[in-house]
């Protein structure tokens, strides 16, 4: 990458992260906040960082910010073994994104953990108030058999997925992206194998509040063929999770580069997406489904979806009434 290109996307990233990203960092330079160690891992895999990380070093450090309560209380021998490294590997990269050492590094979680604690009885009430409805419904059932035992654990999974993404949103992320997407010319949805039926119920759904939403090759004549008819100020929303797709990051990374705005839905920091992105969103897909969990996807989909709608106001309603009175002359609902 030449100084010139180097430069620009610093300023860029400049203009989108950093005023943020310095309120959570000492004059040390090491951030003080979970949120600003996200930050730095965005900024590092752009390579827009002053501090540069190895490929695997950066995906530790991802791993790391997957599970911050984790962090805040193993010991650095655990945190080794569970993520299959040497301890002092981990102690050499504190001391590279600045910490005094190990210690210092995990007082940014032990923080980060007190700080959620001070919301400890309205959580647990929160748990007391699910678990009491979900107890009525199994006794209403009479019991479970074993087939109800499969798809309930699926169903419990699902629920912990879509907790772990709420504590994750960013409210800046979430207002950034919805606006994007109430206010771009065009929008382009891009995924593709499990998670083109995503793609497919987000285009639908914002095409049903918007104009011009599509798939980025709707047609099936190419993805090229698709961005050549955006231009800078568009937006491009992209998904893919492990293992991800190469095209998809691909498609990302060029998107980016022609000036598009690149939102994406993927599940840690260490993914492709996330470099590219103006706005990246982790959703986790854990479970016992024998490929990825779309569950905690679509609910976040159908959250960002009405985020837009809101943005847009009396302009989704009107689109919404156009499309019921269209509806209604073709006779496409039945009674």
């Amino acid at each position: 990458m030449d100084t010139d290109k180097r430069n620009t996307r610093r300023k860029a990233a400049n203009n989108t992260t950093g005023s943020t990203a310095r309120a959570h960092v000492t004059a040390g330079g090491a951030p003080r906040t979970v949120d600003g160690l996200r930050e730095l891992v965005v900024r590092i895999g752009r390579d827009e960082a002053d501090v540069s990380l190895g490929g695997k070093a950066h995906t530790v450090l991802a791993k790391l910010l997957e599970q911050p309560e984790e962090v805040a209380v193993r010991t650095i021998t655990d945190l080794a073994t569970a993520l299959d490294v040497n301890a002092s590997t981990l102690t050499r990269l504190c001391t590279k994104l600045g910490y005094a050492g190990f210690a210092d590094f995990q007082s940014v979680f032990r923080d980060s953990l007190a700080h959620r604690h001070r919301h400890f009885y309205t959580h647990q009430a929160q748990r007391l108030v699910a678990g009491k409805a979900a107890r009525m419904q199994m006794s209403g059932r009479g019991g479970a058999s074993p087939e109800i035992d499969v798809v309930a654990q699926l169903a419990h999974e699902s629920i912990g997925n879509v907790e772990t993404f709420l504590g994750r949103l960013s409210p800046d992320d979430l207002r950034g992206a919805a606006a994007l997407l109430a206010d771009a010319p065009r929008v382009r949805v891009h995924a593709l194998r499990q998670f083109s039926s995503l793609a497919s119920f987000l285009c639908y759904g914002l095409g049903m509040i918007r104009t011009d939403v599509a798939l980025l090759d709707a047609q099936g004549l190419g993805v090229a063929e698709g961005l050549a008819q955006l231009q800078p100020g568009d937006v491009v929303v992209v998904s893919s999770v492990a293992p991800y797709t190469r095209s998809v990051a691909e498609t990302a990374a060029a998107a980016a580069e022609a000036g598009m705005t690149v939102i994406a839905i993927t599940d840690t920091l260490a993914s492709p997406l996330v470099p590219p992105a103006r706005h990246a969103f982790l959703i986790p897909h854990e479970s016992s489904f024998f490929s990825n969990s779309m569950g905690a996807y679509l609910i976040f989909c159908e959250g960002l979806l009405n985020l837009v709608a809101t943005h847009l106001g009396k302009r989704s309603l009107q689109a919404l009434s156009r499309r019921e009175r269209l509806i209604t002359a073709l006779g496409i609902e039945t009674d």
